[in-house]
């Protein structure tokens, strides 16, 4: 007779770890491993800009405009005689900046909501389930532009109008998830056991979704720089004298036959940061998923 001799580790301890995971589709995936440097090259260009921008961003000179790419200007100036790298450089602060703001708290209230409905189910859930269907029947960009024309243009109106425009399609997932893991034996045990409500979503219900939260983030990272950069095109989003990647673009629209290095600029920074992000978006997914992971 066979004789098995059970090891004292537990099976999920010899299961790598998240970050091992990770680590190695870095290793394996030269795509992924470009995007995740691009975008670490791009969070220290945005927090130096100060010290790696050749020029003040905001300096004019009537000498200098619409000059070409030089020496001393890389890529040009626009109308105003402004650097146009410099512009570039201090634009993906604000661009970082909301396309990481705005998806985070939208995540965190869209989460939040959408776990209680689901727990709870009844009356809750049918208020919430109205209340999110009601947010989805708006596109995006409407959404954001009817918030931002509302609030007054501004960074953090900007914000405000993404997290109300992003917290539905949270709050659909995290209310779904819910939904399906509400009745799990584990749930089921603590609430027997008298753990109380808030306690059970924390410790049982928050973790199980997480996953699908944080996957949502990263694609919603890039989609926010992208309404950034349309709103602030409208005049809703950041204000000048402050560049953004969008602002930008605009200003550059108004003199495009003069130099179009503005727009050439700032739609290749859009444009690299935006895939960057997507393809970040796909690793994590990846990682993730139980079944891709098999």
């Amino acid at each position: 007779m066979a004789i098995t001799i059970a090891s004292d580790e537990p099976e999920y301890a010899r299961s790598p770890s998240l970050v091992a995971t990770f680590s190695r589709r870095l290793l394996t995936d030269p795509v992924t491993l470009v995007a995740v440097l691009y975008l670490g090259l791009l969070c220290l260009v945005a927090i130096f800009a100060p010290l790696i921008a050749p020029n003040d961003p905001l300096a004019q000179s009537i000498l200098q405009i619409n000059l070409p790419p030089s020496r001393d200007h890389w890529l040009g100036t626009d109308q105003f005689g402004r650097d146009v790298l410099s512009r570039i450089i201090y634009g993906s602060r604000a661009s970082l900046e909301l396309g990481l703001i705005s998806p985070l708290l939208a995540a965190l209230g869209g989460s939040i909501i959408g776990m209680i409905g689901g727990y709870f189910g009844g009356i809750v859930d049918r208020v919430v389930g109205r209340l999110i269907d009601l947010l989805l029947s708006f596109p995006i960009l409407l959404l954001g532009i009817i918030v931002a024309a509302a609030l007054g243009p501004g960074f953090w109106n900007l914000v405000m109008a993404l997290v109300l425009a992003f917290a539905p399609r949270f709050a659909r997932i995290a209310r779904a998830s819910t939904l399906s893991i509400r009745n799990e034996p584990f749930v089921e045990a603590a609430v027997a056991a008298g753990v109380r409500h808030p306690t059970i979503i924390v410790r049982h219900i928050l973790p199980n979704i997480a996953g699908s939260i944080a996957v949502l983030i990263t694609l919603w990272i890039s989609s926010a720089i992208q309404l950034e950069a349309t709103l602030s095109f409208l005049g809703l989003g950041t204000e000048p004298p402050r560049p953004s990647w969008g602002n930008i673009i605009r200003d550059g629209l108004n003199n495009l036959f003069g130099s179009a290095w503005p727009i050439v600029s700032a739609g290749f920074a859009i444009t690299l940061t935006v895939l960057a992000f997507n393809l970040l978006g796909d690793a994590v997914r990846d990682v993730l998923d139980p079944e891709l992971k098999e």
